[in-house]
């Protein structure tokens, strides 16, 4: 795997701090993985058995046991995350990724986490939504010293409540937040009979992020506070992002969490699904209905759940419509409808590869292949069996399938539809006459005359006029 990272030179000082190998024999290994592919999921090797989830272009983090204790090592650094292939960025994570891997645990586990900071900059690292003693709450300089470059720290507490949670940091966050640090926490219930919690059989959690990469650039400019380009399912845009594979008739239960600057409406087609649970707690029977859109705020997390009952690859995607593309300028102005067919013989005539865009909307994006600067995400990408999907950023697939086996999560490809069950076209002849609503100019509505005005009636009872 392509492993660059960027302020080397600053690394390598900072990795020269002072924590001795005498120190460091007591900390886990740190587990590194860089590849952008969704990992399997971790089952568990020991402690109390849970049933893991797939973290969608990740990886959950291993542990060890000592002393009846998991610990874990995460490893804050700058990364190099591919968000859609051959479009790099630099990030900085953990642990070798942008998010970084998902920390499953056990309700009334003991839980360790030796953190290791590698960046250039002091940091810590807050477990958003957990209960936690203070001094291990994660805010710099309010409940703990910052964590300087080349120092390891250790939070230690224990998951008190079972639940969808994440972690990021409470240090610099506007810059270290902007650049990609954050990364997910599950907690399993600790009895297979939870009544709030059911079991499922596909377990899916992802990050909301956003990142403004201007054209041509490798690393997100961190001062943006609305104007990002870049929306991303855990740091990867479509086409790049994998599918939710599942057997027809799953369970599947879908954890979102969201660390952008605004709420994204997360839509599932061809499902109704209940939000069962939020960062503050599993979701009361009661209290749920059918929805096929959620809304995530900022910093908030939601998780749904529904029975995968209807076969095919149904979009799954932010509602948000500039979510759904990848970079492009807000400066530009908007063409349709604009005949500019003579100023553009003009200008081939200076700029012979001259093309003429958006006269007739920017549908053509998708099929279009124009050059870009190294380094830049298209607009629109990505293909299905009929064509350009037209589609980028916050969008994937959820592909149910009868015969996608128990516990594989592999893309199955395109779905064959039944004979006659696609949309197509039919001849002009053969579609009904278009009936038109509109009678004649000077029709009146039954029981209306053409003489009644358009009135107002003030309120009374008051001496305004």
């Amino acid at each position: 795997m392509d492993r660059r990272h960027f302020f080397s030179g600053m690394l390598a000082g900072a990795a020269a701090g002072a924590v001795s190998r005498v120190a460091l024999a007591a900390v886990p290994e740190a587990a590194q993985q860089t590849g952008p592919a969704t990992a399997p999921p971790l089952l568990p090797p020991d402690g109390r058995p849970y049933d893991p989830v797939v973290t969608l272009n990740g990886w959950s983090l291993p542990w060890r046991m000592k002393n009846g204790v998991k610990e874990f090592h995460l490893v804050a650094e700058p990364v190099v995350r591919e968000m859609a292939p051959g479009f790099k960025v630099n990030m900085w994570g953990y642990n070798g990724q942008s998010p970084g891997p998902t920390i499953e645990v056990v309700e009334g586990d003991r839980v360790r986490i030796f953190v290791t900071n590698r960046l250039p900059e002091h940091t810590t690292v807050h477990w958003h939504g957990q209960r936690v003693p203070n001094g291990m709450d994660g805010v710099g300089g309010i409940t703990q010293p910052h964590i300087p470059p080349g120092k390891t720290f250790v939070y230690e507490f224990t998951a008190r409540r079972p639940g969808t949670f994440m972690y990021h940091p409470h240090a610099d966050e506007m810059v270290q937040m902007a650049m990609g640090m954050m990364g997910f926490w599950v907690t399993h219930p600790k009895v297979r009979s939870h009544p709030q919690i059911v079991r499922v059989q596909r377990d899916f959690c992802f990050l909301l992020g956003s990142f403004d990469v201007e054209p041509g650039s490798a690393t997100p400019k961190v001062n943006t506070m609305t104007d990002f380009n870049t929306w991303a399912f855990n740091s990867r845009v479509f086409p790049g992002i994998d599918p939710l594979c599942v057997r027809q008739g799953d369970r599947v239960r879908i954890r979102v969490g969201n660390l952008t600057m605004t709420n994204h409406p997360i839509h599932v087609h061809g499902h109704e699904f209940e939000v069962t649970g939020t960062d503050g707690g599993a979701v009361p029977r009661s209290a749920r209905w059918p929805e096929v859109t959620t809304d995530v705020a900022v910093g908030q997390m939601r998780q749904i759940e529904f029975i995968a009952d209807e076969e095919g690859d149904w979009a799954l995607h932010c509602h948000k419509s500039h979510h759904t593309m990848g970079p492009m300028g807000h400066d530009v102005p908007t063409m349709i409808g604009v005949d500019h067919r003579g100023v553009a013989d003009t200008i081939r005539r200076l700029v012979p590869d001259y093309m003429v865009m958006g006269d007739k909307g920017m549908a053509e994006m998708g099929s279009m292949e124009m050059p870009l600067p190294d380094n830049t995400l298209p607009m629109m990408t990505g293909r299905g069996p009929f064509g350009p999907a037209e589609m980028g950023g916050m969008f994937t697939l959820l592909k149910v399938r009868r015969d996608q086996a128990p516990g594989d999560f592999r893309d199955p490809g395109w779905f064959r539809h039944p004979p006659g069950s696609v949309a197509h076209e039919v001849d002009a002849g053969q579609a009904p006459a278009a009936v038109s609503r509109a009678g004649p100019a000077d029709a009146v509505a039954p029981g209306m005359t053409d003489a009644a005005p358009a009135s107002v009636r003030k309120p009374s009872g008051h001496d305004h006029h």
